[in-house]
């Protein structure tokens, strides 16, 4: 197959292999405990946790465009900010 279409960085690879491992452990840890532990949280509505990590996906990726249009091109510390908000989304969403 020819990828020359896309920009496969090493980056680019670590991002859709961490999205593709998220998912993996989100499809076993339904496995194992069915249902998504719904719960109401700060925004007053259901959510289970599949939506949790929709949110914070999400959210990190503003958070990485707005630090992209902001600060500019280093992104370790967006990626610091967007794993706390990810924290934060989990325990209190």
């Amino acid at each position: 197959m020819n990828f020359s279409w896309m920009a496969w960085t090493l980056p680019t690879a670590l991002f859709f292999i961490t999205i593709l491992l998220l998912l993996i452990c989100m499809a076993v840890w339904e496995y194992v405990s069915p249902g998504g532990n719904p719960r109401v949280g700060i925004l007053r509505f259901e959510t289970t946790r599949g939506d949790r990590l929709f949110v914070s996906l999400l959210g990190s990726a503003f958070i990485h465009l707005g630090w992209l249009g902001l600060v500019g091109p280093g992104l370790w510390w967006a990626l610091a900010l967007s794993v706390v908000y990810a924290i934060g989304v989990f325990r209190f969403v």
